[in-house]
């Protein structure tokens, strides 16, 4: 009569069990915020949506930078006088801005709620326990990759758009006085809005949710506030999120304007207390 063997078991390291002294002893691993920095560097580069929407960012920025300034060369000779001293040859060059935060805004949002919406997010916060590193990490990701890319897609446009200026002799340099500090604070400015986007997706865990919070603060409220009396919008509209924000890319502001570094730091606190709320509802609500 034959005897049954009893077969190994799988350990939850995915080594067997049960097979004798000899064999090797699982390997377990500690959760590390290195460890899952990688696991999510791994899920943003292996979406094709990733690749398409920072293509769309970097393309609209390049395009409309060769766009406006071919424009703006080919009027200059029938502008006004008070038009041509107020010309601001940098800041027409990265126009594209505007357009690049749509995209970057709303690939934000998915990078967290595209876990949310199949699911994945019951297996990324059992992995971590502690919840906090994934947040963490993937702003870490994120963040990086949009200032490399918004950096790199700010000069392209600068170099793109100068080159069209340069037919009628108003173009300036990358070494001009505030120039750097416009090119550079575009993308740090684009990376801004993208962890803004991420944040706003770990609040609202839904995708159309997200997107309609980032879209409601960059653009639907200063347009309403441009429907109010005109003492509102120069009073509130310098403080408004996207308004303090873009102060960092224009190289003479407006009187009523904030100076470019407070825009930025008022906009990179909205963009904190924004992580703040979805580090706390990460960590007390439900998967």
């Amino acid at each position: 009569m034959s005897t049954a063997h009893p077969s190994p078991t799988t350990t939850l390291n995915g080594g067997p069990s049960g097979l004798g002294a000899d064999s090797a002893p699982a390997r377990t691993g500690k959760v590390t915020l290195g460890r899952v920095l990688n696991s999510e560097w791994i899920k943003f580069r292996s979406l094709r949506s990733t690749y398409l929407t920072l293509l769309i960012a970097v393309a609209a920025m390049i395009g409309i930078a060769l766009l406006a300034c071919w424009a703006a060369a080919n009027r200059w000779n029938h502008l006004p006088m008070a038009e041509r001293a107020a010309f601001d040859a940098a800041g027409r060059s990265i126009d594209g801005y505007v357009f690049a935060q749509l995209a970057i805004g709303v690939l934000g949002v998915l990078v967290i709620t595209g876990e949310y919406s199949t699911g994945m997010i019951r297996a990324t916060l059992s992995a971590v326990p502690k919840r906090l590193p994934v947040l963490w990490a993937k702003m870490a990701v994120f963040g990086g990759v949009t200032l490399v890319l918004a950096s790199i897609a700010s000069l392209l446009s600068f170099f793109v758009g100068q080159s069209m200026l340069a037919s009628q002799h108003i173009q300036t340099t990358l070494s001009a006085p505030g120039v750097p500090r416009v090119v550079f604070g575009t993308a740090i400015y684009l990376t801004l809005v993208g962890l803004f986007g991420v944040a706003m997706g770990a609040v609202t865990r839904s995708t159309p949710g997200g997107i309609a919070s980032v879209f409601g603060m960059l653009f639907v409220l200063p347009l309403i506030l441009h429907a109010l009396p005109s003492s509102w919008v120069d009073n509130i509209g310098p403080y408004l999120p996207s308004n303090a924000g873009q102060a960092l890319t224009v190289l003479h502001a407006e009187p009523h304007q904030l100076a470019p570094w407070t825009g930025a730091g008022l906009f990179a606190g909205y963009v904190a207390v924004t992580v703040v709320i979805a580090a706390v509802l990460l960590k007390r609500r439900d998967a």
